[in-house]
C-alpha cells in the first residue's frame, strides 16, 4: 500500500527531498554561517573549515533520524491499528521477521529519498563537493535505520499514539539539537558531552562529516559504525519481538 502511495506521489516527494535541504542549507549554512566564520575563534571550532562544511554532513544524518521518526511511530502504528496493513501480510505466507524486514526496506528507500536530496544539495555547494558524499550516504541511512528499530518497536507496542508525542519532543527534537550538527559536542557543558557521544546520531554526524571532509580515519569509522550496528542490533531483535506478539496474539 505505501509503495502504491509513494508511485502516486513520487514527483512531489522528489522535488520536497531537493528543496527542504536546499532551503535549509542556504538559512542555516549560508546565513547563519556568515555571521559565524566572521568569528576569529570559529574557525578553530570548527576544524578549519567553513561553517557549511561543518553543517552540510551533518544534515545527512539529522535528515534520515527525521525521515525514520516521522515514518516509524503513527505509520507503523495505523499499519496494526487502522489500516490492517500487518494482519493483512500476515494472513499470508510471510512471518513477522519477514514483515519487518519489508518495512526496514521500505524506510530505507524512504530515507534513501530525502538524504539522497540532501546529498544533491551537498554537491551543488563547492565546499561540501566531494567524492566523500557518495559513503556518506549509507552512513546516514545506517544512523536512520537505528532509529527506525526502536522507534518501530515502540511503535508497535503501543495501543494508542499519545506518546508519540512525547518522544518527539523529549528524544528526537533534543538529538537533533545536541546531536552535533549544528555546533561541535565539545560546546557543550562538560556533564552533557558524554550523553551525546553515546547517543547514535553523533555518531551517524561524525561518519558522514568524516566521509566528506575526508577527516575519517580507521580507527574512527571502526568506532562509529560499530556503536551503531550495537544500537541497531538489539532494536531489530526487539521490533522482530514486538512484531510477533502482536500479529499472532
Amino acid at each position: 500500500m505505501q509503495s502504491l502511495l509513494l508511485k502516486r506521489i513520487w514527483k512531489t516527494n522528489l522535488t520536497l527531498s531537493f528543496l527542504q535541504p536546499l532551503f535549509f542549507f542556504l538559512g542555516m549554512g549560508l546565513g547563519v554561517g556568515s555571521l559565524v566564520n566572521d568569528r576569529p575563534t570559529s574557525a578553530e571550532a570548527l576544524g578549519n573549515v567553513s561553517y557549511v562544511a561543518f553543517l552540510g554532513p551533518g544534515l545527512l544524518a539529522t535528515t534520515a533520524m527525521l525521515t525514520a521518526a516521522g515514518e516509524s511511530l503513527w505509520p507503523v502504528l495505523g499499519g496494526f491499528k487502522w489500516d490492517g496493513t500487518y494482519e493483512a501480510m500476515a494472513a499470508t505466507r510471510l512471518t513477522a521477521a519477514q514483515v519487518v524486514r519489508g518495512q526496514f526496506l521500505w524506510l530505507a528507500v524512504r530515507m534513501g529519498i530525502a538524504v539522497g536530496g540532501v546529498a544533491v544539495v551537498l554537491a551543488v555547494h563547492p565546499d561540501t563537493r566531494t567524492w566523500g558524499v557518495l559513503p556518506a550516504v549509507p552512513a546516514a541511512l545506517l544512523c536512520g535505520l537505528v532509529f527506525t528499530a526502536w522507534l518501530t518497536a515502540w511503535a508497535a507496542s503501543r495501543e494508542y499514539d499519545s506518546s508519540f508525542s512525547m518522544v518527539q519532543r523529549m528524544v528526537v527534537t533534543p538529538l537533533f539539537l545536541f546531536g552535533g550538527a549544528f555546533y561541535p559536542v565539545d560546546s557543550l557543558p562538560d556533564w552533557l558531552r558524554p550523553v551525546a557521544w553515546v547517543t547514535p546520531l553523533w555518531h551517524g554526524v561524525e561518519l558522514c562529516r568524516g566521509f566528506v571532509l575526508h577527516t575519517l580515519g580507521a580507527a574512527d569509522l571502526l568506532l562509529h559504525v560499530s556503536v551503531l550496528v550495537v544500537w541497531l542490533v538489539p532494536g531489530w531483535i526487539v521490533c522482530n519481538r514486538f512484531f510477533a506478539r502482536r500479529l499472532y496474539r
